[in-house]
């Protein structure tokens, strides 16, 4: 079966609103959110892929020209210039502080504006990695857990308030955490320790119970001298954490809920641990959507034009063929 790259993956109505917003057109987005409602989950979710297409044009201007008291059309704002923030920071753009300013200001408006919603929150969440130095006082804050680096705990306590353990919000202090430079660099052992204690507490149904494999896909993805390092997702410890997510998160969730990335991290971290037939269940529940990562950042540099499909490849025919040969069902549902 061909893979398919598409951020909305089994998301349908995400799908139809992202083809009409990179055609100019918002109306579709606009009642998709409304239809959202205040499944912060899938707003926070939607809303970020939303905007990473919305960014490349002014269809969300546009929007908020025509209806200036949407809701809807204010956040979605924001979130194209947080997006634009981070761009641009990315790529060491010189106005990356106006950028950010600007993004900001959006942010905090659409927080006033609706005080409930967590994902003007998530936005400020996002931005702090542009502080790589920590500047700002709320990016510098003592975190609960004493083996934690200062960060931006109040924020993420906020975030919480209003959708606890919010997937993005996590993602985006892991972020954070790695984008540190200078003396408040956060070492590696940092990075997995914050992974660890977000899945220490046990989310039952959550996508963070994944962090533990996220911090170590950043470990590859930092050094390549480990040519045998797939053993350490055999480890016994990160096994345990690979199928905590797997019964925990992965049984537990629909499959509508569950995006692209998380599955293809947990595919990607039962087939390094040896847990083909878990490997297989996961494939067959995202096939055929396909993602870049964690497959580009933990390939073993296999001749080819893309060796990260390539090892995406290998590891669901793999994993179907283990699950064949046992007498289990293998491949996509129908």
């Amino acid at each position: 079966m061909p893979l398919v790259y598409h951020p909305a993956g089994h998301d349908d109505d995400l799908r139809v609103a992202l083809e009409e917003l990179e055609a100019g057109r918002w109306r579709t987005t606009g009642k998709l959110l409304l239809d959202t409602g205040t499944h912060w989950a899938l707003r926070t979710s939607r809303t970020q892929v939303l905007a990473v297409a919305a960014a490349r044009s002014d269809v969300v201007k546009v929007w908020l020209d025509e209806e200036p008291g949407n809701y809807n059309a204010q956040l979605m704002s924001a979130r194209v210039a947080v997006e634009r923030a981070l761009r641009a920071h990315r790529q060491r753009h010189p106005a990356t502080l106006e950028f950010e300013f600007r993004a900001r200001r959006e942010v905090l408006l659409a927080a006033r504006h609706a005080p409930q919603d967590p994902v003007p929150w998530v936005c400020l969440v996002a931005l702090a990695q542009i502080d790589t130095r920590q500047l700002r006082h709320e990016h510098r804050l003592a975190p609960a857990e004493p083996m934690l680096p200062s960060g931006p705990w109040g924020l993420l306590y906020e975030v919480n308030q209003r959708d606890p353990y919010n997937r993005e919000a996590y993602h985006r202090v892991l972020q954070f955490l790695l984008a540190l430079d200078g003396p408040q660099a956060a070492s590696l052992a940092a990075v997995f320790d914050f992974g660890r204690w977000v899945a220490s507490q046990r989310p039952v149904g959550s996508p963070l119970l994944l962090l533990p494999a996220y911090a170590q896909i950043e470990q590859r993805r930092r050094s390549h001298a480990d040519p045998l390092w797939r053993r350490q997702w055999a480890h016994e410890s990160t096994l345990d954490y690979t199928l905590n997510a797997f019964h925990d998160w992965f049984r537990k969730t629909s499959r509508e809920q569950c995006s692209v990335a998380d599955l293809h991290c947990l595919a990607y971290a039962l087939w390094a641990g040896h847990q083909y037939l878990e490997a297989a269940e996961v494939f067959a529940a995202v096939d055929p959507y396909a993602a870049r990562e964690p497959w580009a950042s933990v390939h073993d540099r296999a001749a080819g034009p893309d060796p990260g499909e390539a090892l995406l490849l290998r590891a669901r025919a793999e994993s179907y063929s283990y699950a064949r040969s046992h007498g289990r069902r293998a491949g996509p549902h129908p």
